[in-house]
Formats: structure tokens, sequence, C-alpha cells
């Protein structure tokens, strides 16, 4: 198993970052600590917004160029460029901040150093988003700027009057409509402070412990390999909504069972890649581009959570299915592995990890914001940690090891997890700044109208073809983009076209967060399944299609969110006041009828349902899937004749094979 390589594609997600030594890993983690200690004061007490938005952007891009290099020649050492850069975003964040309201109220008529501040603002956040994640997100960003810049030479229906510099720069840094708009505000608020909780998570062996605990409760019979594959990835990836780091921590470790009990490479790492891609869907993190979500809708997150919880568990369905199928389909035995403790006696020793797994909608469900909940969920989550000694984050014998004080406070498990808090978000918010110059474009320019009437007469007012141009717009920006970015972009360009048609906001931008999803599992940028080749020794383009294999059922659901209003059952009905006027018979319906339909489409792809499937009962069950997902009466009737008939001639065909010989008497 190469887990540097693997390691390696963790670096192109969250950014190739400098290994330090000495008294600068010492500053380095100083402002670390001091970055996350700032935003968890901020989360308790009262922070004027703009102040809140100036000084994290200045964090984020501070550290950003002092923890990732201008090259690969560069790396571990900090050059005086990377001193410049860093202080300059410190001095850009304060200017703004010394200049008050006569600084945001001049953003239509900048002065000359509002504007040179402004150019370096803009230039240091595309510096950033380099050498965090490459250089689409610059090059994308850079197209967005010269649209916005050369609107009167452009053709219809792209047109529009232009707009100068001066102009644009006031927007992008003077306002909290550009760079410092809802991205960054949710990048300042939440994601930081979901990031310190994940890390506080890891650093008191919660990982670890979710891992052991699938594996004891999983393990033991032809279907506990994937079976724990599912669970672990579900454990771990809820808390960090990192779909990379739960492949390569998950992968780590459940690999050599999954070879044990018969998977070939590519499938077993497909395997792992989709259940790292389960991360970034589940409860109660989702990934960074939740917290947008409830942003642009302006709904409160546990709205947001309420919506994944029926697409969350369809798509383990599905992976529990591909796992049982699996079984069947390669003949899988009963194997014994290393057991490790029994679960009642994991659970007895460690049972307050799971509290720190639904503080946080405990929380929420108490009236809690979500700021405060995840606060007091890190809270918990550090209060817990010291009833063990090997889960503690503070040592009981800070005080009494030997070595010096400022070196054990620097090395205690809760300095790490603070330090890794900050450290390990900024490549997000990075994202999230360069995001808010896209989203500042679309707004000054009116280009997600003119996007969505462009789509919209491409798809003849069709719902289902602009449903379909939509998911293959934000597919195409995913290929090239993270997550967080592809979903920010689409929400401002696409989305506005499904809403054109009637789909309820909610619905719309949920349709386009499970697409934005796909790139993870998507080349060029398919990292969690190139992570998991690694790993298992796979092709990594194989491996992408197996992971495909294993997620495409679920992936076709959200399709149901849009083509019809009893589609958004699956949704819950978008918050709990409107469930709670809801029809709850009509979202067991559409519930039912998404699980058949996605049982149906694992058999039709995994070519085995009762027994390996012939050509004709492939297809009757893909176009039963496929007829299930469309959510309307007869397009049900359609979808589960199918099903039933695939069914029916799969069991004739096993009672034929398994009917007694004709007797040889005469």
């Amino acid at each position: 198993m190469d887990l540097a390589k693997a390691e390696e594609f963790i670096e192109q997600e969250e950014g190739a970052a400098n290994k330090f030594r000495g008294a600068i890993a010492v500053f380095i983690t100083l402002a670390a600590v001091a970055m996350s200690a700032f935003h968890l004061y901020t989360a308790y007490a009262i922070v004027p917004t703009q102040t809140l938005r100036y000084i994290h952007v200045a964090f984020v891009l501070f550290l950003c160029f002092l923890v990732f290099p201008i090259a690969q020649r560069y790396r571990h050492r900090i050059m005086w460029w990377d001193w410049v850069a860093a202080l300059l975003a410190v001095a850009i964040a304060a200017y703004a901040i010394y200049g008050g309201d006569d600084f945001t109220d001049r953003n239509t008529s900048p002065e000359k150093w509002d504007v040179v501040f402004g150019i370096a603002l803009i230039v240091l956040v595309m510096e950033a988003m380099r050498r965090t994640n490459g250089w689409i997100m610059p090059v994308i960003t850079g197209a967005f700027i010269v649209y916005a810049l050369a609107g009167p030479w452009l053709p219809a229906p792209w047109t529009h009057k232009g707009y100068e510099i001066p102009r644009l720069v006031g927007v992008m840094y003077m306002t909290l409509e550009g760079i410092f708009g809802p991205a960054v505000d949710v990048s300042s608020s939440l994601i930081i402070l979901f990031t310190i909780f994940g890390a506080f998570l890891q650093y008191s062996q919660a990982g670890k412990f979710y891992i052991d605990f699938s594996f004891s409760a999983m393990g033991g019979k032809p279907t506990g390999a994937g079976r724990t594959v599912v669970l672990a990835s579900f454990l771990l990836g809820g808390p960090s909504g990192s779909g990379v780091a739960t492949t390569v921590t998950l992968g780590s470790v459940a690999y050599p069972m999954l070879a044990k009990v018969g998977y070939e490479k590519n499938a077993a790492g497909g395997l792992l890649a989709a259940g790292g891609l389960g991360a970034i869907i589940s409860p109660p993190v989702l990934g960074a581009a939740a917290f947008l979500i409830a942003e642009f809708l302006k709904i409160s997150y546990i709205d947001v959570l309420l919506m994944a919880t029926i697409p969350t568990l369809l798509f383990y369905f599905a992976l529990f299915l591909m796992v049982e199928i699996d079984a069947r389909k390669f003949g899988m035995g009963n194997v014994v592995f290393e057991k490790v403790e029994g679960v009642w006696s994991l659970t007895r020793k460690y049972w307050f990890h799971f509290l720190s797994l639904v503080s946080i909608v405990v929380f929420m469900m108490w009236g809690f914001s979500p700021v405060l909940s995840v606060f007091w969920a890190t809270v918990v989550s550090l209060v817990t940690s010291l009833l063990r000694r090997d889960t503690t984050l503070i040592p009981y014998d800070l005080f009494t090891a030997p070595g010096p004080m400022w070196r054990k406070l620097l090395d205690m498990p809760f300095t790490k997890a603070m330090e890794g808090g900050s450290i390990g978000m900024l490549n997000v918010g990075a994202t999230c700044a360069g995001a808010g110059i896209i989203v500042g474009v679309v707004t000054l320019t009116g280009l997600g109208l003119k996007f969505s009437t462009i789509v919209i007469d491409y798809a003849g007012g069709s719902l289902l073809l602009t449903a379909i141009f939509t998911s293959l717009v934000v597919w195409i920006v995913g290929l090239a983009v993270p997550v967080t970015a592809s979903y920010i972009i689409c929400a401002v360009i696409a989305a506005p076209a499904l809403i054109k048609l009637g789909v309820p906001g909610f619905a719309a931008h949920m349709f386009i967060f499970y697409y934005a999803v796909l790139s993870e599992v998507s080349p060029p940028t398919a990292l969690s399944p190139f992570a998991a080749a690694a790993i298992t020794g796979g092709d990594p383009y194989k491996t992408t299609m197996q992971c495909w294999k294993y997620t495409v059922p679920a992936f076709l659901v959200p399709f149901m969110f849009v083509l019809d209003t009893s589609g958004q059952g699956l949704l819950l009905m978008g918050s709990a006041k409107a469930l709670a006027a809801a029809n709850w018979w009509s979202i067991a319906e559409v519930t039912i009828t998404a699980a058949i339909g996605i049982a149906s489409l694992a058999a039709g792809f995994q070519g085995w349902a009762l027994r390996k499937t012939t050509p004709t009962e492939r297809v009757l069950f893909i176009a039963a899937g496929f007829a299930l997902v469309y959510p309307t009466l007869l397009a049900d009737l359609v979808g589960i004749t199918l099903a039933v008939v695939a069914v029916a001639m799969q069991y004739l065909r096993r009672a034929a094979v398994d009917a007694p010989l004709p007797s040889k008497e005469t």
C-alpha cells in the first residue's frame, strides 16, 4: 500500500503544506492557534460582521503564504516574498478596518490607495488559491474578471455595459458583496468552527474508535468487510466532511480486509472512494458547501441537515446493496478477521465519542444557532476527552512530566487540534475568498439571469432537459474545481434556470450540491478514487469507474427533487416548518419508490440480483430504475412493473435450476 502516494492526493485537495522545525514551526503553530482561538471567541462574543470577515481573510492569507510554498522547489522554507505577501495581507485588512464606515461608503468612487490595496488583495487571493488548489480556480476567477471589464465588446447575449477597475475594486474590496461576501461569511463563522471541531475529534482518537467499532460490529460475515467500510465511512466522514481524508484514513486500515475476502484492487478502491464520498453528503457536516446552502437560501443550518437526511440514507442504502451483491457475485466466503475488542466493550469505554457525534444536532434542536452549537459541541468534545487517559486532549501529567513547560504546551493534543483546525481550512478559506470574486461579478453583471435564459432556451422550456443541462454544467465545472467552488459557481449561474421554471430554491440548490459532489469522483480531479488506487495498487481510472458503479444509483435521486412536487418529500419539504404540515404518506411513498429504483439500478449496474442477470433482465432493471427516479404515478407504475418482471424472470430461472432432475426409474 502506497500511503505516501495517497497523502499526495490529500495534498492536492488541501494543498502541499510546508513542514517546519525550530522557531518557524513554533511561530506557525502559535499563529494557527491564535486564529482558532479568535474564531472560538467570535462564536460566543459579539464581533462586527465586517471586522470578522476582514480579520478572517487576513488570517487565511497570512498562513497560506507561510504554510504553502510558491513552487515545489521552495518547499519547507519561507522565502522573503512569502513574508512580504503575508504581511501585505494583514496591512490590507488593517487598512479596511481602520477606514471604518468612511471606507465602505466610498466604494462607488474609491480613492487611489483603495484601488491599490484592492488590486493587491485580488492578486493575493488568486495566488493563495493557486498555492492551495492549483491553477484552475485562479484561471476561472481571472476569466470572470475579464468578463466584468470587457462587457461592451462581448457578443450577444453575453454583452453588458462593462465596469472599470476602480468600480470593480470597490465592489470586491470595499463592500460585503465581493471577496467578503456570503462565502467568506460562512467560512469565517461556520466552516472554521467545524474544522476545529473535526480536529478535536481526530486528536481525541474518535476516528480510531469509529473504525474499531465498525470492524467489531460488522466483521466475520461474507459481507462484513464491505459493510465495515460503509459504516466506518459514515462515522468518520460525518464529522470531517472531507472525502479524500476519509478515504485514506479508512483505506489504510480496511484494504487488507477487503483483499482478504476477495475484492480485486479496483473494486476495493472504488468502494473505499464511494464511502469517502459519503462524507461530503452526510450530516452533521456535509462538507463546506452545506453551510453555503444555508447562507444562499437564508435558512437555518438544521433545515439543511433535515433536507440531507433521506438522500444520505438512500446513498448508504445503495452502498449496502452493492456490498450485498458483491458478496454473491464474487462468491465471497466467511473469513476470520483479527478481531478488535467486542462492540459492547468498546462502547462501554468510549461511549462519549458518540456523544460528540450527535451533540451538534442536539444543541441546534435545543434552539442554539449553528455557530453556538458547534462551539458547545467542541467544548463537549474537549471535556469528554478528559474521561480517559488515552483520549484526553490535555495530558494528565502535563505539570509533572519532565521537560520545559512551553514545549509540553506546544506538543499536547489540544494545541495540535487548535493548530489543525486552522491549517485544515486554509484551502477552503482561500477558495471562498476567490469564489466571492466570481459571485461579485455575477451579481454586478447579471450573468446568472443571462445564463439561465440561455439554458432554458436550449432546453425549449422543458424542466427535464433544463435539469439535465444543469447537471451537466455542474459536473463539467466540477471536473476542474473542488466541491465548494463548484457549488458556489453553479449556485449563482445555474440555479436561477431551475428556479425560473418553478423549482423551489431549496430543491434547486440541493440538486446542484449533489452534482457538485460528483467532482470528488470525476477525472481529472477524481481525488478520492485516485487516493484509493494509491492505497490498493489499482489503476486510478478503473478505480474511478468502479466508484461510479457504486455511487451512480444514488446520484440519480436528485432528479426527483426537481422534476415533480412529490419528489421534494425526499428533502422533507425543505424545512422543519414545512415538514410539520406535510403529507407523511406522500413522503413515505416517494422514499419507498426511490429505494426500489436504487435497488433496481444496483442490480442493473452490477448485473446481479438473485443471481447473475441475463442481458434482458439487466435492461429491465436499469429501465425500472430510471422510471422510478421520475416521480410521477405513471412512471412509478411502469418502473415497479418492470422491476417485478425482472425479479420474476430471475426467480423462475433459479427455480428451474434448483428443480430435481427427472427420475431414471422405468
